[in-house]
């Protein structure tokens, strides 16, 4: 995995999830056939979509798999918090999955490609499946949009041009990651080069439209600040003059006043089932 803090970005990853609650929603309603007696959420961070798993599936055993404990505390309090059943479990990834025991229904969101072998990392899921049980991978999708292409000030277009930076940094840390290698990323076949059956993907919406609730507008803050830190060498002075105002609190044009924030995305889910 990458080097990130992940346990100081706790607030800023269940945000983000609750934001992203709709895709889950619309995923696990595909899913919805399944009597499955033990789930894994792998890579759950602070469980929001493992929460959702324990309310979709009551009868079954739904573990949170995480390698970093902070975020697996913060699961069992959202757990206990919504009064749903959930275990957990301190495993890395893709490292500790040999030892986790195998389940019906394995789901893991935006977690392959912080491994430098992706396809390995999929063999080593589908090998924890049971006879019949079902892999859930969430991979790719659109980019998020969430500002008018003019805000009013700066020049038109910041998220476009954000986007491109992310994509730099992006490339970066997989070209930088241990054991880096070169993926044509068409996940359904990688599933089945894995050995699954019936792969299929499927891309689900989120749609927030303005005004927004507090608790996206707080991610949406969050997420700024991070484009702010983390792009400032790859974009120019008047676009981090823009995000600067932005941030600001102060300024009615701000994302903490401004009353047209909205939240557009896709997520796509790849689906695959262990024919043995």
């Amino acid at each position: 995995m990458t080097d990130l803090d992940w346990a100081a970005m706790a607030d800023v990853l269940e945000l983000e999830g609750e934001a992203h609650r709709p895709y889950v929603q619309l995923a696990l309603a595909e899913l919805a056939q399944l009597e499955p007696q033990r789930i894994m959420d792998i890579g759950s961070g602070p469980g929001v979509a493992a929460c959702q798993l324990a309310a979709a599936f009551p009868k079954a055993e739904v573990t949170a798999v995480d390698g970093t404990p902070e975020l697996l505390a913060r699961a069992e309090q959202r757990a206990k918090r919504l009064g749903v059943e959930l275990r957990t479990r301190v495993a890395e990834f893709p490292a500790g999955l040999d030892d986790l025991g195998t389940a019906d229904l394995i789901w893991t969101a935006q977690t392959v490609h912080h491994v430098g072998d992706q396809q390995d990392a999929l063999n080593r899921l589908a090998r924890l499946l049971t006879p019949g049980g079902v892999l859930a991978v969430v991979e790719g999708g659109l980019p998020t949009r969430w500002l008018p292409h003019d805000l009013g000030f700066g020049r038109p277009g910041l998220q476009s041009r954000v986007d491109a930076a992310m994509s730099e940094r992006f490339n970066q840390m997989r070209a930088e990651l241990p054991g880096s290698v070169a993926t044509v990323e068409t996940w359904a076949d990688m599933l089945r080069t894995a050995g699954l059956e019936g792969t299929r993907s499927k891309t689900f919406l989120v749609d927030r439209p303005a005004p927004l609730d507090d608790g996206t507008r707080r991610w949406l803050r969050g997420t700024a600040e991070r484009y702010r830190h983390g792009l400032q060498d790859h974009l120019d002075a008047e676009d981090l003059a823009t995000l600067d105002r932005l941030l600001d609190p102060a300024d009615p044009m701000g994302l903490d006043q401004r009353p047209d924030l909205f939240l557009l995305t896709a997520k796509t889910v790849h689906f695959g089932h262990n024919p043995a």
